[in-house]
């Protein structure tokens, strides 16, 4: 049979009932579609959270106090004295403490809850923050426990709304202070977000808390960010009075949390995510499958004396085989192009949403999934349509002739 022939004939026979056509491919769309839906969200939000650490550089850690994570942790761990010793470090260029101060903001009649951070200048270097307007907290700031704040991007827009911040006097609690600084939009950094935080001169939070412990302390390091962490970690342990030889982390009473470690998390934790939504995605695929099997040894059985009739007039068994091979890929490959054109959609809006909760959102298209998808598909038609093609090739052309 010439190949015009066994295409033209393939193509007769899914036509002949469109609406059985188009419900035997709905397993393989749903499948498809999955796969692709699966990957690409994954590979859009990799992307995103990679992109917003590097925006910060690979080189900056935050040191929390073991209490934040873990429950029944000790959350006063860390101390000013820690602090001091840790700027000391060869390893370490800039590090600053964080108080917490848990007050509602005011300004005017409107109440807001963003987090207020007791800091010292250096935050902003080792968060990459950017000033839009004003001034940031200096030294003096600091040593005169001054009551001065500079507030984020978001928490500019809930406060003031139209009206400039700088000069304006807000309430943390009972306590009045003036904006001299507006920071540009940041987005998030290290699983938080950068532009709702107001930073306040870090004695002026201590003095309003009365704490006598740290919250955190984030710095920049030096050189490679695991030998900067090792140093921490060792000179930490030292101070805490904690025997840690098998670096046991459950032992420690802090958490020593890099921008690098935190990259190489969303990798592991995407990757594995991504695999297993992907290998659920893939059992419809294996249930389309079974479908396609099924309706082809329908069509074998409804159209048996069809074969029979090719084969008497000269029909080879090998043109029988491809004839109904090709049916199922056929059925398959444009129930994956259905499902990646709709898996690549449904991704498209969803990115959308997450885009006005997150911020910048961009959906990545994996060329890898769409070729997984596409092989996936072909894959099923071949190897689920194998049997049925089989069956309608090894027919006798005289009992195919006979069937009634």
């Amino acid at each position: 049979m010439l190949s015009k022939d066994l295409y033209k004939t393939a193509f007769m026979g899914i036509t002949a009932n469109t609406a059985r056509s188009a419900l035997t491919m709905l397993g393989i769309i749903i499948g498809v579609a999955s796969v692709v839906l699966m990957v690409s969200i994954g590979n859009s939000f990799q992307n995103y959270v990679l992109t917003q650490i590097a925006s910060i550089g690979t080189n900056t850690m935050d040191v929390l106090p073991s209490g934040l994570q873990k429950f029944g942790g000790n959350t006063q761990s860390l101390t000013l004295e820690d602090y001091n010793a840790i700027k000391q470090l060869s390893t370490v260029t800039s590090a600053s403490p964080v108080i917490l101060v848990s007050q509602p903001v005011h300004y005017g009649k409107d109440a807001w809850n963003p987090m207020v951070m007791g800091t010292r200048q250096e935050i902003f270097k080792n968060y990459s923050l950017k000033l839009d307007r004003g001034r940031l907290l200096d030294q003096g700031d600091d040593e005169g426990a001054r009551s001065v704040a500079v507030v984020s991007a978001q928490t500019a827009i809930d406060l003031f709304g139209n009206v400039d911040p700088l000069g304006r006097r807000i309430t943390v609690g009972e306590f009045s202070f003036t904006v001299v600084g507006v920071l540009r939009s940041q987005g998030s950094a290290l699983l938080q977000d950068l532009d709702k935080p107001i930073y306040i001169p870090f004695s002026r939070a201590k003095a309003i808390t009365g704490q006598t412990y740290l919250t955190y302390i984030t710095l920049k390091t030096v050189g490679d960010p695991a030998l900067a962490k090792a140093d921490v970690t060792s000179l930490l342990r030292q101070r805490h009075h904690i025997s840690n030889p098998e670096n046991d982390l459950d032992k420690d009473d802090f958490i020593a949390r890099s921008a690098e470690q935190i990259s190489s998390i969303v990798n592991s934790v995407t990757l594995g995510l991504t695999i297993f939504l992907s290998l659920i995605a893939g059992i419809s695929l294996l249930v389309g499958g079974i479908g396609i099997m099924n309706i082809m040894l329908v069509s074998v059985t409804e159209r048996t004396r069809e074969i029979g009739l090719r084969k008497a007039v000269g029909a080879k068994r090998r043109d029988i085989l491809l004839q109904f091979l090709l049916e199922a890929v056929s059925l398959t490959l444009t129930g994956g192009i259905v499902g990646i054109v709709i898996g690549g959609s449904v991704g498209w809006v969803l990115a959308q949403v997450a885009a006005k909760f997150l911020g910048p959102f961009p959906f990545v298209v994996s060329l890898g999934a769409i070729l997984l998808a596409v092989a996936m598909a072909v894959g099923t038609g071949l190897i689920f349509g194998l049997y049925p093609a089989k069956q309608a090739a090894d027919l006798n052309p005289m009992d195919a002739l006979r069937f009634e």
